[in-house]
């Protein structure tokens, strides 16, 4: 028998280590719109930073149909981003985005953030990632983030944006929350010993101090998902897609069967339609410096 770890490796062949298929039309759709939900959450691309004037290049990893990096490059027009990501349908959608707004101060290549990176030494003065727990491995993080020192400019930034799973009050989103960090925690994606949440926020500090990092700062967001709440129909939208792309895994890592699956997401759907309906999502920012000496 597979252990959990066999299971979403095969689950995962064909998408590097993703737990969701990174070529998928939905997918796609789905990031750009959790991206742009996040950046607004934060109040922008970089809210921290009150002077980016010292900054020239940017590296996003991971980015994605390129969302954080257009925002980035629209917003800050003299600096160079570049994004990175695994997916060749992620990133000709980022440069057909580029193109379109006539932005010409961003550039987007395939590439894996779980490989060594094709970039030169001392290339780039802040290097993003954000939301990168959905296909790091927990082993994985410390050879990323030397990658990351190596590449980064004495005085530079590494950035790292995170979400743990969202809190609410209805029992069946509850129990879908639980048995998503479950399965992840099996997978080995998760700093978790209870199983019951991912631990990826608090450990975020300890892995920028131990790559090396000085400075270390963070700040944390909090965005109500609650029913009434301005944006709550995004999210609700974006949880509904989210869960139906997740299917996979709660069959074949979790466990779940496909008849339990559905009476769970049918539930869900129903209690977070509910007026009652109550959540929270947080995200953590936290970011270092890298040794100028």
């Amino acid at each position: 028998m597979l252990t959990g770890l066999q299971q979403v490796e095969a689950l995962l062949h064909s998408s590097g280590t993703y737990i969701i298929d990174t070529e998928n039309t939905a997918e796609l759709a789905r990031l750009l719109h959790h991206g742009q939900l996040a950046t607004q959450a934060m109040g922008g691309p970089l809210p921290e930073l009150t002077d980016v004037s010292g900054l020239q290049d940017v590296l996003d990893v991971a980015c994605g149909p390129g969302g954080w990096a257009l925002e980035l490059a629209e917003t800050y027009r003299h600096l160079r981003v570049v994004g990175i990501d695994i997916s060749q349908r992620m990133i000709e959608f980022a440069r057909t985005l580029a193109a379109t707004q006539q932005l010409t101060n961003v550039s987007f290549q395939v590439m894996d953030a779980l490989k060594p990176l094709a970039f030169k030494d001392e290339s780039f003065d802040l290097i993003n990632a954000r939301f990168i727990s959905t296909f790091m491995p927990a082993r994985s993080w410390p050879a990323f983030l030397q990658e990351c020192l190596r590449i980064c400019r004495p005085g530079g930034i590494i950035r790292l944006t995170e979400a743990d799973l969202p809190i609410c009050n209805k029992p069946a989103c509850e129990e879908l929350s639980l048995l998503l960090a479950l399965g992840l925690t099996r997978a080995g994606y998760t700093f978790s010993e209870t199983r019951h949440h991912l631990d990826v926020l608090p450990m975020l500090e300890r892995l920028l101090r131990d790559a090396g990092c000085v400075s270390i700062q963070m700040r944390a967001y909090a965005e109500s998902i609650s029913a009434g709440t301005p944006r709550y129909e995004d999210w609700y939208q974006n949880g509904l897609v989210s869960l139906k792309l997740l299917e996979p895994f709660y069959l074949k890592v979790v466990g779940l069967s496909r008849e339990t699956f559905n009476r769970l997401y049918e539930q869900a759907r129903a209690e977070a339609a509910d007026e009652s309906f109550c959540g929270l999502q947080f995200f953590l920012t936290v970011w270092g410096y890298k040794p100028r000496s």
